[in-house]
Order: structure tokens, then sequence, then C-alpha cells
């Protein structure tokens, strides 16, 4: 029993920290995660406090990983560890059996799991923590009681500066479709090979094929077709676009022109911080002067984006996307600035680190 225990101690414990540190890396987006089940649950009043609770959540599992290795706070640890599985367990098994959310967010952009998947899995971690209150008396703190409050604290100190640091800058780690890297026209026009399945009139056997077969409905009925991007490397995103003002679609225009462009994501004006809008507008000017494409992009009504251009004295066109998803998924920031070189993702601010243009221009205008 002491080694299955410990097995068991282990699995738990690292997944919690695992699980923990994946959605501290990006709490924002784990807050949209949060805000989808509030909206379902009828308790909106919470979504104003989705990030602090999104941050909260993430260093109270990181934490319990830690203190459920080190064997510290044996009981409580315990207790707590249920609670939280019980009630996630739960939540899962309601979002797969009535349909209502499609993607937990229990590992963020990381890894995606389909909703029956995520209640499998928290139905292991429901038993693998029942083992360890059956062999709770094998778990054993690792350290004194002196030195484990030291770790404590510089645990807890740590794990609340790094989402903290994540929410403020970027995600350290980025798993979004839009990372650094992604080639946005491929991503956004990918290519795919179709597959079709069939099945047959005569012996009924159902096969998948890559291709129509000669005579095809003669001898076979359609069931479904799939698809598989032939470019392994690229994720495919769906929903990003650039209107401008009169409904014209830009979007390819605009990630075809060759060289160095920058999109300034403020996916909600009445929302945007508003303390970097001088500095962006500097940004802009100078863009302008080298011949270079600055643009904002946002998902505000033209009513706002007007109003917002006269009171920010804003220097550079605006093009929307009605679909504030999207946008917020570019990048974790309102205002939020991504470099392009033709299509491709170069690099990425947050409005606390907006850079100045010498700084981008010695980094890569001048290689």
């Amino acid at each position: 029993m002491k080694i299955i225990t410990t097995i068991c101690r282990i699995l738990v414990g690292c997944l919690f920290i695992f699980s923990g540190l994946i959605k501290a890396n990006d709490t924002l987006g784990f807050s949209y995660k949060l805000n989808e089940y509030f909206e379902i649950f009828g308790t909106n009043f919470l979504i104003g406090i989705s990030q602090p609770l999104a941050t909260f959540i993430c260093i109270f599992e990181i934490l319990l990983g830690f203190t459920l290795l080190m064997g510290a706070r044996r009981k409580l640890t315990l207790w707590l560890l249920l609670l939280m599985i019980i009630f996630f367990t739960f939540l899962t098994f309601y979002s797969a059996y009535f349909h209502k959310v499609e993607e937990c967010g229990c590992f963020g952009d990381f890894l995606h799991l389909t909703p029956w998947t995520s209640f499998t899995k928290d139905l292991v971690l429901l038993i693998l923590i029942i083992v360890l209150f059956i062999g709770k008396d094998y778990i054993n703190p690792i350290f004194g009681p002196r030195l484990e409050n030291v770790v404590l604290v510089i645990i807890l100190i740590a794990v609340t500066a790094f989402p903290i640091y994540t929410y403020n800058y970027l995600p350290v780690k980025d798993f979004r479709a839009y990372r650094i890297g992604t080639d946005l026209y491929k991503a956004i026009h990918p290519q795919v090979k179709y597959f079709y399945k069939l099945k047959n009139k005569a012996t009924g056997e159902v096969k998948e094929f890559d291709h129509w077969p000669e005579n095809w409905d003669k001898e076979w009925d359609y069931i479904e077709n799939r698809t598989e991007s032939i470019e392994k490397d690229v994720t495919p995103i769906n929903g990003f676009a650039m209107h401008n003002e009169y409904g014209e679609d830009y979007t390819d225009e605009f990630l075809q022109k060759p060289g160095y462009k920058f999109i300034l994501v403020e996916w909600d004006l009445t929302k945007a911080n508003r303390g970097v809008q001088g500095k962006i507008n500097d940004f802009a000017a100078v863009c302008s002067l080298n011949k270079i494409e600055f643009v904002g992009l946002t998902s505000s009504d033209s009513m706002t984006v007007l109003n917002f251009k006269k009171e920010i004295n804003v220097n550079y066109p605006f093009y929307t996307n009605l679909d504030d998803v999207p946008l917020r998924t570019m990048i974790r920031a309102n205002p939020g600035l991504i470099l392009l070189k033709d299509a491709t993702v170069v690099d990425m601010w947050h409005y606390h680190s907006f850079p100045s243009f010498n700084d981008v221009k010695e980094k890569y205008f001048k290689k």
C-alpha cells in the first residue's frame, strides 16, 4: 500500500502543479473560460472578478500540488484536494452531458480536451485521491516544521509572482494559434486534404477514401467527410478578419503586402488602457514617416471607433473584426502590439512593455 500511495501522491501532485502552471502562464485566457461557466450557471455577477479568481485558482492548485508532494499539512491538503476534484468532476460531467462547454480549459491552450475526456481525467484523479485517503498514514513530511514553513513561503511567493507577471506582460510560453512564428495567411487559408467516408450499397462496408471513386454514386452512399491540414506545422485560424469602415474585407490584401507592418489590437476601445495611447500615436507617426504600415484592429462598432479617434487624436487607420474572440486570442493585452514580416508574426508586446520605434528598428529593421 505504501508504494501505491507514493505513486498516487506523485501523480496527483505533479498533475496539479502542471495544470496550475499552464493556466498561470495565461490567467487572462483562463478567466475567459471561467466567464463561460459563469454565463452557463447564471452567475454573471462573478464575471467582474474572473481575473483575480483565475489567478487565485492557479496559485491554489499549484500550492496544493507542492504540499502533497512535501507531505505538508496532510489532513488539510487531502480534504482540499478531494473537495476540489469533486467540484470539477461535477462541472466537467455537467458540461459533457449537457454540451455546455466544449473545452474545459484544464490545460489552457497547451492541450485541448474534449468534454468527456476532461470528465474521465477528473474521475481518475478522484479515484487516485481516494487512494491517498486510504493510505494517508504513508504520507509523511519530507521537511521538519521550521524548514517546511520556509519552503512553503518561498513557493507561495514564486507561484503568486508568476501569474501576476504573465498577466501584466504576456505568457512566458505561448501556445495560441497566433504565436510568434505563425504565418497568419497560411493559418487563415490552410491547405487541406479531404477524406470521404462512404458505405457500400451491396455489402454495407464503410470505407474512407482520399478521392471520389469512379462512378461512386452507383456503388456507394455518402456518409460524411473530414479534412486534414497538409502543413502539419500550421494551426488553422478561424474568425480573423479586417474590415474597413465600408465593410470591405482588407485581410488578404494586408497580409500579402511584403515587408514589416504593425497591428495594434484594441479589442474593446471602451476598456483599452488610455495611459499608453500617447506613446502609441507617436509610434504610429514614426512608422508613417518610415513608410511602415501601422493599423488598429478592434471589435468595437464604428461609432465607438469614431469617438475614440477624436478623443485620443488617433493618427492611424482602424479596421474591425466584430467578433472579439479572435482579437482577445491574438494577444493578451488591450491594447497589444503585433509585428509582422510579410504575414508571419515576428514579435508582440503588452502595453506595459510597449517598445520605442528605435528599439524595434535596431532589433529587426536593420537586419
